[in-house]
């Protein structure tokens, strides 16, 4: 299949080309650049071909030709959908909805956005969510993702099937890693450079998890599975078993990075964001996807690469793994404007 895979150069981008180039597919990258150098280690594998565009910017002729898009580009977290909640609608949500007016007319069938399970917000009570739960964001990147599969889903028809990818928070090595914001990933970086854990919160929220070569083993999934498998639908992404709090999480880190110290601030920050999801629906009814990681086996694949490369504390803080920190180096620097469209025609300014 030719697939268009937007944000190629991102955190899980730059571990799906990889994946999708081993299952045999026509891999196009289309990417901005924003953190085109932001690599931990070797460079990923490089897609068949690359288009260099801002995804607002895409136009129905460079489409022309693929069966399926994988649609990842976004501002990527949190604090970065903060930081300028109108661009986190513009990128987000706007650009999501044009590209895949775009893609329609390019007469694309398949449309595989990259969702996320921080749309059901604060979920509380014993039973773990699933599709069908109520949203409720808490923050602009997750009203982005509600945003997004509202437009994508006014867009279905019999020759156009969007499917959503409702990725509970991702972890695991990418030759593009972010430290700043994933949990897991976070928590690992503070144990390998400085031995200890710290949790601001009280440790109870409840976050579900899923490796990020599994997020992608789904997306490879949804690209070959029956068209009626995936009209229209979405899947929450993950497995029951990796439903955790916040405190677990960080036990476990604790103990395997060995010797690492796990403490608690003395003014716990609130954290609003807590949820258990279910993923009883993408294990019944998907079953090409079958995930290969466990919490565990992906804290060692951390500690064992965050070690390999020597990472430092000034490493671990830098813009170079903080995407918020990455942007605010571009704007400072002039490179980016307050729409965060280039300044200068050439990519290697990011550098």
């Amino acid at each position: 299949m030719k697939v268009l895979v937007t944000g190629y150069e991102g955190y899980i981008g730059s571990v799906l080309v990889g994946m999708l180039t081993a299952h045999g597919h026509e891999v196009t990258g289309l990417d901005t650049g924003y953190f085109s150098s932001c690599t931990l280690g070797p460079p990923p594998i490089a897609p068949d071909h690359v288009i260099d565009c801002d995804v607002r910017q895409i136009e129905t002729r460079q489409l022309e030709g693929f069966e399926g898009i994988v649609h990842l580009a976004a501002l990527s977290n949190d604090p970065m959908g903060q930081f300028q909640e109108e661009l986190t609608d513009e990128i987000n949500h706007l650009a999501t909805v044009r590209l895949a007016k775009k893609a329609k007319q390019a007469g694309i069938e398949r449309f595989v956005f990259s969702s996320s399970c921080s749309m059901y917000g604060v979920a509380g009570g014993e039973e773990a969510v699933t599709e069908f739960a109520p949203f409720d964001p808490q923050t602009a990147y997750a009203r982005s993702k509600v945003d997004c599969e509202t437009g994508l889903t006014r867009l279905a028809d019999q020759d156009f099937s969007p499917v959503f990818l409702r990725n509970a928070t991702a972890y695991g090595a990418s030759p593009r890693i972010r430290l700043g914001t994933l949990v897991v990933n976070n928590l690992v970086g503070w144990a390998v450079t400085t031995g200890k854990i710290v949790i601001k919160s009280d440790g109870s929220p409840w976050r579900p998890l899923v490796h990020v070569e599994d997020i992608c083993r789904a997306v490879c999934a949804v690209l070959v599975a029956p068209k009626g498998t995936i009209h229209l639908e979405a899947f929450n992404v993950g497995r029951n078993e990796d439903n955790y709090q916040v405190r677990e999480i960080a036990q476990i880190v604790g103990e395997q990075a060995v010797d690492c110290e796990v403490t608690y601030g003395d003014d716990p920050v609130l954290d609003s964001r807590s949820y258990r999801v279910s993923f009883d629906k993408i294990a019944e009814c998907l079953p090409g996807f079958r995930p290969q990681w466990d919490l565990r086996k992906g804290v060692d694949e951390l500690l064992v690469s965050l070690r390999e490369h020597n990472l430092t504390y000034d490493d671990f803080v830098s813009r170079q793994y903080t995407r918020l920190s990455q942007i605010e180096y571009l704007l400072a620097k002039g490179e980016l404007d307050t729409h965060f469209r280039w300044t200068r025609a050439r990519r290697e300014v990011a550098k």
